[in-house]
C-alpha cells in the first residue's frame, strides 16, 4: 500500500454545484439564492446574530481608568531578607546583584510578610508599618531612601 493508493470512499465526495453560469445550466439568474431577502445578495453584516442582541452589546463596557502617574514598586517580603547574614546593609543594588528582585522599577517596597530573625539595616524607598515594626523588633533599622 502506498500513499498514492489512498482514495476517499465511494460516494464520500461530490462535485461542487456550479451556480450563476447562465440559464441553460439550471442554476443561473438567482444562482440558487431565491428572490429578494437577506441572503439573496450576501449582505449579512459582520457581527449580526440573527436578531439576537449581539455579543458586543451584551458585554459591559470597559470601566475605570488607568493612572499614568502611578508608581510601580519592586516588592520584597521580610521572609526573603532572612537569607542575609546578621549586620548586612540591604540595599536595592544588593538585591538586584543577588537576583532577589528582577528589576527596580520606580523603587523598592518592603512588606512585613514572614519573620526576620537577624538584625539587618534595610534601605528601601517604602516600608509597610508591619515591616518597620518587625525590623526594629529584631534589632535592625529601616532607612527610607529619598
Amino acid at each position: 500500500m502506498n500513499l498514492s493508493d489512498l482514495r476517499p470512499n465511494p460516494g464520500a465526495t461530490h462535485t461542487s454545484k456550479r451556480v450563476g453560469r447562465g440559464i441553460g445550466s439550471g442554476h443561473g439568474k438567482t444562482a440558487t439564492r431565491g428572490h429578494k431577502g437577506q441572503h439573496s445578495s450576501n449582505t449579512v453584516r459582520p457581527g449580526f446574530e440573527g436578531g439576537q442582541t449581539p455579543l458586543h452589546r451584551r458585554l459591559p463596557r470597559r470601566r475605570g481608568f488607568n493612572n499614568i502617574f502611578a508608581k510601580e514598586f519592586a516588592i520584597i517580603n521580610l521572609s526573603q531578607l532572612d537569607t542575609f547574614e546578621a549586620g548586612t546593609v540591604v540595599t536595592p543594588e544588593l538585591l538586584l546583584e543577588r537576583r532577589v528582585i528582577r528589576e527596580l522599577k520606580d523603587g523598592l517596597k518592603v512588606l512585613g510578610d514572614g519573620e526576620l530573625g537577624k538584625a539587618l539595616t534595610v534601605r528601601a524607598h517604602k516600608f509597610s508599618k508591619s515591616a518597620v515594626d518587625k525590623i526594629s523588633a529584631s534589632g535592625g533599622a529601616a532607612e527610607v531612601i529619598g
